[in-house]
């Protein structure tokens, strides 16, 4: 009898836990730090140079976020080839939640991957042959430069948008499967919650990727600071 996977019962709490403590609160700082970008460059300069200042940097990456992403991922992708979603037989909201959960984790194995070799390595051929990493006074204009390519731009907003989706069902699924949640109405009211909270991420991602491309994003300029360049700006001004 073939084993699955994916009904291990220790390496799907691996999954979930990996999925909501290191990789979930590095998707909510990696937000806050896009957002910097509203107030301009000088203030996203001053947030990146701030990341490359943390104490033994390589190693919070390593074993805060590339080994848990490397398990989530692996593993994710595992999940979704072993299951069997049936939601043209049931249709019940949360089989097609489950399915699209399964889509964007496969979605963002692939844009994940993309988004460590483009902005983490600079090795993608076509875009800046230049990392975020290490020259973090150049970072505004790097994500800039790139985010004026109109693919580019859009993989990044779908990508923020898989990833608010899939981390706030991914709460919501820790919430149960832990037991956290218990009974039918608590658990409508969880998923209600997990879904707004999908809505606002998403939302102020979309706000901080466009924020590289135009003033303030797309929130009303009155609400940012003056944008201040740096002396080394070499960031497009038009989208």
């Amino acid at each position: 009898m073939a084993i699955k996977f994916s009904n291990t019962f220790l390496l799907r709490k691996l999954h979930q836990i990996t999925g909501v403590v290191p990789l979930g609160i590095f998707f909510l700082v990696h937000m806050f730090t896009n957002s910097k970008a509203m107030n301009g460059e000088a203030s996203f300069v001053k947030a990146v140079k701030d990341i490359h200042d943390i104490p033994f940097l390589l190693l919070v990456e390593v074993f805060g976020i590339f080994l848990p992403l490397l398990f989530h991922s692996i593993y994710g992708v595992i999940i979704s080839s072993e299951a069997k979603a049936n939601p043209l037989s049931y249709s019940y909201s949360r089989n097609w939640f489950y399915i699209f959960q399964r889509v964007t984790g496969i979605f963002l194995f692939f844009f994940i991957l993309f988004h460590l070799l483009h902005f983490r390595f600079g090795i993608v051929p076509g875009l800046s042959m230049t990392a975020v990493a290490g020259n973090a006074d150049r970072a505004f204009s790097i994500v800039a430069g790139d985010f004026q390519i109109t693919w580019v731009l859009i993989v990044y907003l779908l990508g923020v948008l898989a990833t608010a989706w899939h981390l706030a069902y991914g709460l919501f699924l820790f919430a149960v499967d832990w037991g956290i949640v218990i009974g039918e109405k608590a658990q409508k009211a969880t998923l209600a919650a997990c879904a707004g909270f999908a809505i606002v991420l998403g939302l102020v991602g979309l706000n901080a990727a466009f924020a590289f491309v135009r003033p303030c994003g797309l929130m009303p300029h009155a609400l940012c600071e003056s944008p201040k360049k740096t002396a080394t700006s070499t960031s497009p001004t038009k989208f």
